[in-house]
């Protein structure tokens, strides 16, 4: 299903985008601390916020998307697939040339929709979310204790 999604760069973190933010990251530390060195972009279809992603300039010629997310009730129909096209159009607007994304070892459709939007898989992270968070994380059935980081040429 092909939604019209309109993006744009984020002019204030209300509520909505916040609750949509912490669908991806569950530490609110973790997320604040990117929102102040990152541009945050929603994307709507017509009035209704249907996700949000934030980019960060992690290294010359590297942006990173440290957080994409989308309504649990949109979810499974290529809104995420076109956040990322955007993100990586965005990317290059920076000036990038390798655009980054990471995910936990027990996301598994997270996984799947990074590789088909053409990332590779780089490196792991291991214990990053042992480390960095407070709560143990469990996602299908799968302890989250890992950080699969991917990168894509653009």
């Amino acid at each position: 299903m092909n939604m019209q999604l309109s993006i744009q760069k984020a002019t204030e973190v209300n509520q909505a985008l916040y609750e949509l933010l912490l669908l991806a990251d569950p530490s609110k530390e973790i997320v604040d601390e990117y929102l102040v060195r990152g541009e945050c972009y929603e994307a709507w279809i017509g009035s209704e916020l249907a996700g949000v992603y934030v980019l960060l300039k992690s290294r010359p010629q590297t942006v990173e998307i440290v957080n994409i997310a989308v309504k649990e009730s949109m979810q499974n129909k290529g809104i995420g697939r076109q956040m990322i096209h955007d993100a990586m159009i965005k990317a290059k607007q920076m000036r990038a040339a390798t655009i980054e994304i990471g995910t936990g070892n027990s996301s598994i459709g997270q996984l799947a929709l990074y590789q088909k939007c053409g990332f590779r898989l780089r490196a792991i992270d291991h214990d990053f979310f042992v480390r960095h968070y407070e709560e143990v994380i469990f996602e299908n059935g799968i302890q989250c204790r890992d950080m699969v980081r991917l990168s894509a040429d653009i």
